[in-house]
């Protein structure tokens, strides 16, 4: 805290001791204001100051604007010190009926409540009319500052304004397609989660994360984290004198802030997962190749793209279904006849005998009808939506008329666990790996309450009648499979298809066009979604909640997936997500489309998700999902997602095929591409299990490593994969050039090893083929990789290790291997191994804790340190190179060392 007393706030406040001006109470009629700029603001009163932070009353300074809606009297202010590098600043309504977020949904941080003199940024209030800044103790650097712009507080609608330097580097606001910095002049991020075809720019898209970063070169950088789920724009603009803001305008909710210190953007990252939780662990297997598309519509076209797969000599890890298998596009069902049971449980078995993996989709909706299992049984126990009548609510998706979960029952986790239990049970149903969840936003095929759920259904044909008849097999051998999926079977399996002052928000409110409009690429407020009037099981209601909903859908069935493997880490990828989503599950970017400004796209989604929005697991769709690709495009983006954390090919129903094997040259990318990807699991592994215990990002911004260079501060085309290999992609449609910069600093080429002294200048390179990446080592590293790639993970593990050292600049390099099982939630002993290199000493320490599964390797076959101009008295000198290679082998079971 800025203050030490309540004398000293109350002179430098200006604080008002006399009564503030009066106001109007009687009446409660909305009049909208024409200017919401003639609104009154607030006055603080009764301040009380602690060591650790202060209270508030805060009271509408005159006549009420009703702006959009009506003026809130009374507001509460509490601010807390809740770390050394993170405060917290909420202001919510005083009779508590404003929604606020369940703690089911986002437990809150501890609050350590640390002293404001030891602090890294202080609070300064001032009092009439009300206004805060937010001060950076090291430097006075004011890096909130909502003075100048009264706060609006109103039923439907809040406004909180903050000035920003000129030309400010912000980035975050997820989920979005747009720059990866923003534009800093009329532009506007709304958070309205929603089916997003084509993942359109400057729109709202699947998720809402409202936190971003404010990067100020040697200044330092700090990020601010809005805890609010309500629709809501920010903007990002300039007044009319030219001055620069960022402005919160919600329709719900209350201010619920934390200001993440930083210095360092790295620290942001962290600071950030203190919040909102550090992401899960995912098993070794998930950083894999997948592949998917929707149009496999039979169990024996799945079979054959996995014996295609290996054919062709490309690893795959894991094989995916769309809802093709579902019978009449219903959860929890298979079609009898073009994936009956038998099969799928053969097709299952001969993945995992293959060491290979398989995941399903599941969607919210649930077929309404007594006649579906699932249904009969989420209606016995009351879990649905309810419409006004006391009826389930319903709406339109992939099967026809469906009820929607109400994920805030207390039954419905029981229900989904039990569901997810009895067709996905190990013996008796369809085994599988991990579990995809779509159309959570939810998306709803009606388009808005006018919609008659049943009659829309029929009317468009939903669900459509199978595009294919059953056959028993393709007609052509399929390596590798059961008899029944070869020519000649002629076995066909006909099984039975499967079957208030709560802070809840306020009662009456104006649900379906409120005053103020947050934008809604795909309409009005509530069109094709859940209707927002609909309350939820404990009072609140879907216009507070709805950014909620596939958040909640996805974390109900990470927790299913434990209750059916509770010794293994669950793989659950979703489509809409929320602040905090990554703390179980996972996400990819949607449906994007096959061209290649969304093959950039990737990276800048990539580089809010993995490094701002704690969800380290994510990636696109390779080559695009709607729409054709070409070879072209599509080998290149099998190079680009190689390079990514996760890595899948899926396409749309009416596309042509895309798997990698289609094209000569593609297939050559990725071979080369997965090749090197394997060799690198573990380094990228090891990434990964930092960020979900440490919160450092496992992808960087350029930035984010040079945070004082300002030529990084704006690229989006370019990343650190780790911390030590910068990826610099063929950007441009069709070309075989790419200008990448490279820092001042010392980089190897990784495909030769050449050294390279960076200028803090653009580089180009010409003539790369479709099998081509740029990829560099940063100076001052050390990469573990796997002497061979293989065709599985499993396989992968077995190989030796060598070790690259990347000497920076003063000749030092430094690196770390971690170790595991590679599945379990609950490891039997780990490895976390520091590997140094200074004076020409190699050293290993750390923790030694695995041993390694039969069969698989812990062993050191070689290091190779390179950028050395003379042999040393030990190894192997290659003039050419510049390499010294040291041969082991070394058992990872204590640390060894040597001197060049």
């Amino acid at each position: 805290m800025f203050v030490k007393s309540f004398l000293a706030l109350a002179a430098y406040t200006r604080f008002a001791l006399a009564a503030p001006y009066p106001h109007d109470t009687t009446s409660l009629v909305f009049a909208r204001a024409t200017d919401p700029s003639t609104c009154p603001g607030y006055t603080a009163t009764n301040v009380d100051v602690t060591d650790s932070g202060l209270t508030a009353d805060l009271t509408l300074a005159g006549a009420a604007c009703n702006a959009y809606s009506e003026d809130l009297q009374e507001l509460k202010l509490v601010v807390e010190h809740q770390t050394d590098d993170r405060l917290h600043v909420k202001i919510y309504d005083a009779g508590l009926n404003m929604f606020q977020v369940q703690e089911e949904v986002m437990p809150r941080p501890a609050n350590d409540k640390v002293a404001s003199s030891g602090a890294a940024v202080r609070f300064d209030i001032i009092a009439q009319p009300f206004a805060f800044k937010v001060i950076r103790n090291s430097n006075n650097e004011t890096i909130f500052d909502t003075t100048g712009t009264p706060l609006i507080f109103e039923k439907q609608y809040i406004r909180l304004r903050t000035n920003l330097p000129k030309d400010p580097n912000l980035y975050g606001l997820g989920e979005h397609s747009d720059s990866f910095r923003f534009h800093t002049k009329d532009y506007r991020r709304s958070f309205l989660n929603a089916e997003s075809i084509n993942i359109p720019n400057n729109a709202n898209l699947y998720g809402s994360h409202p936190v971003y970063f404010d990067h100020r070169g040697d200044k330092g950088t700090n990020g601010v984290f809005l805890l609010n789920s309500s629709p809501m724009n920010i903007d990002v603009d300039q007044d009319d004198a030219g001055n620069q803001y960022l402005e919160y305008n919600t329709i719900g909710g209350v201010l619920d802030l934390y200001f993440l210190a930083g210095p360092a953007p790295a620290d942001v990252s962290k600071q950030y997962a203190d919040v909102v939780g550090y992401s899960a662990m995912y098993p070794y297997w998930t950083l894999g190749f997948h592949q998917c598309k929707y149009g496999y519509w039979d169990v024996n076209m799945v079979a054959e793209v996995v014996a295609n797969y290996s054919t062709a000599g490309i690893p795959l890890e894991v094989m995916w279904t769309d809802i093709d298998y579902m019978d009449a596009r219903q959860d929890f069902t298979l079609d009898p006849e073009r994936f009956p049971l038998t099969k799928m449980q053969e097709l299952v078995s001969t993945l995992h005998s293959r060491d290979q993996r398989y995941v399903l989709i599941l969607d919210p909706g649930v077929h309404a009808f007594e006649e579906v299992a699932a249904y009969k049984s989420g209606h016995d126990l009351d879990i649905f939506l309810k419409a006004a009548d006391g009826t389930d609510l319903l709406g339109v998706q992939w099967p026809g008329a469906v009820a929607w979960p109400d994920w805030f029952h207390p039954n419905a986790q029981k229900w989904w666990t039990d569901e997810v239990l009895n067709f996905f049970d190990t013996d008796s149903g369809v085994n599988i790996d991990g579990i995809w969840v779509d159309m959570n936003e939810a998306s709803n095929f009606c388009q808005d309450t006018t919609c008659k759920p049943r009659e829309k259904a029929i009317a468009d044909g939903i669900p459509p009648k199978p595009a294919h008849d059953p056959r028993p097999n393709t007609g052509r051998p399929i390596p590798g499979f059961p008899a029944s999926f070869q020519p000649n079977s002629s076995k066909r399996d006909l099984e039975s298809r499967q079957a208030m002052g709560q802070m809840k928000g306020f009662a009456d409110r104006e649900w379906f066009n409120p005053a103020y409009t947050v934008n809604n690429h795909v309409g009005n407020l509530s069109d094709l979604t859940i209707y927002f009037n609909t309350s939820n099981y404990d009072g609140t209601h879907q216009y507070d909640t709805h950014n909620l909903y596939g958040h909640m859908m996805a974390m109900t069935t990470q927790q299913s997936m434990i209750t059916r493997r509770p010794e293994l880490r669950p793989f659950v990828l979703t489509r809409s997500t929320w602040a905090g989503t990554g703390r179980k599950v996972t996400h990819w970017f949607g449906d994007n489309a096959s061209d290649w400004e969304h093959y950039r796209t990737s990276i800048r989604q990539m580089l809010s998700f993995v490094s701002m929005h704690q969800m380290p697991l994510v990636g696109s769709d390779v080559c695009g999902f709607n729409g054709n690709t070409n070879e072209n495009l599509c080998a290149r983006w099998a190079m680009l997602g190689a390079f990514q954390p996760f890595y899948r090919n899926h396409a749309e129903l009416s596309t042509i095929q895309q798997e990698f094997y289609q094209w000569p040259s593609v297939a050559e990318a990725a071979k080369k591409a997965i090749d090197t990807r394997y060799k690198l699991l573990d380094y990228i592994y090891t990434a990964l299990y930092y960020q979900t215990t440490t919160g450092a990002p496992m992808i960087n911004p350029l930035f984010f490593l040079y945070p004082n260079d300002a030529n990084t501060f704006g690229i989006q085309e370019q990343w650190f994969y780790g911390d030590s290999l910068l990826i610099s992609p063929v950007t441009t449609d069709y070309s075989d050039t790419v200008t990448y910069y490279l820092p001042n600093d010392v980089f190897y080429d990784y495909w030769t090893h050449e050294k390279i002294q960076g200028s803090g200048a653009n580089v180009t390179e010409s003539n790369l083929t479709t099998s081509d990446i740029p990829v560099h080592i940063r100076g001052g590293s050390i990469l573990p990789h796997r002497m061979n790639s293989a065709n599985t993970t499993k396989a992968l593990r077995q190989e030796d290790f060598y070790v690259l050292v990347a000497p920076a600049a003063d000749g030092s390099a430094k690196g770390r291997l971690y170790l595991d099982e590679g599945e379990k939630i609950e490891q039997p002993g780990v490895s976390e191994i520091e590997f140094r290199f200074e004076g020409g000493k190699f050293s290993t320490s750390g923790s030694f804790g695995y041993a390694g599964a039969v069969g698989e390797s812990v062993m050191v076959a070689k290091v190779v340190v390179i950028g050395q101009e003379k042999a040393g008295a030990t190894g192997t000198f290659d003039a050419e190179t510049g390499a010294i290679e040291v041969e082991g082998p070394w058992k990872l079971d204590g640390g060894f060392d040597f001197q060049l």
